[in-house]
């Protein structure tokens, strides 16, 4: 009897994802844009995050935020009253992440030449969007709080490709057993260089500190 053949689909479609996801940089590195990928699962505060990091940045660079969701319009309308910027929905058709390809039918709906930072939303999922590149500049995700200290141990991959972890809704704290100092040594046992933000986006409380640390990276791109 012939043996099956197996193929390794998956491998392929990273490859070629990985080759889209370089010449997406290389496009926006020639056009002077930086493009964020925000990660997080759902309900850990990526919308209300945005809103008050782009209004602490919006008076010193141009930006524009892709809001991935699977249905609704709902963060793309929120972003663009709460903040006045251009901001756009991104509709997967029921798939829970975002690759290169989507993200440039995105950004080909932006005006790149009046924009100097883009902003993905991705899709609220803590293992799909982990394991695709975007493209992005940069990589960030949420961690709530009421999530718990352990799930950097949980979700190995997307603390290890996060070049920024914000540890959102510390005001919380007091009522939930989230211990802080574990929570930062299991992030940086998956990822050493990590930086991590401890913040309230409700409040604002920290998001200074991240919104100066993302005008740096802006810059540093553009120069």
């Amino acid at each position: 009897m012939d043996e099956v053949k197996v193929i390794e689909i998956k491998k392929s479609v990273f490859a070629e994802n990985g080759r889209e996801a370089d010449e997406l940089r290389e496009y926006l590195k020639e056009k002077g844009v930086f493009l964020l990928n925000l990660m997080s699962s759902p309900g850990s505060g990526k919308t209300t995050t945005l809103i008050s990091t782009i209004n602490a940045i919006k008076d010193k660079i141009r930006v524009a935020v892709m809001e991935a969701d699977i249905d609704s319009d709902v963060d793309a309308v929120k972003i663009k009253e709460a903040t006045g910027i251009e901001s756009i929905q991104l509709h997967t058709g029921g798939m829970c992440h975002l690759d290169a390809e989507m993200t440039r039918q995105g950004l080909d709906n932006l005006p790149l030449d009046k924009i100097d930072l883009a902003i993905l939303e991705n899709v609220g999922n803590l293992v799909c969007p982990a394991e695709f590149d975007t493209g992005s500049c940069r990589n960030a995700m949420i961690l709530s709080v009421p999530e718990g200290h352990d799930k950097p141990l949980k979700y190995p991959l997307m603390f290890s490709v996060c070049d920024v972890v914000l540890i959102n809704k510390v005001d919380v704290m007091p009522y939930f057993n989230f211990d802080m100092d574990k929570c930062v040594e299991y992030i940086h046992m998956r990822n050493p260089k990590a930086l991590v933000f401890p913040i309230c986006a409700l409040s604002g409380e920290g998001v200074d500190a991240f919104a100066g640390w993302l005008l740096k990276e802006v810059a540093g791109w553009k120069a």
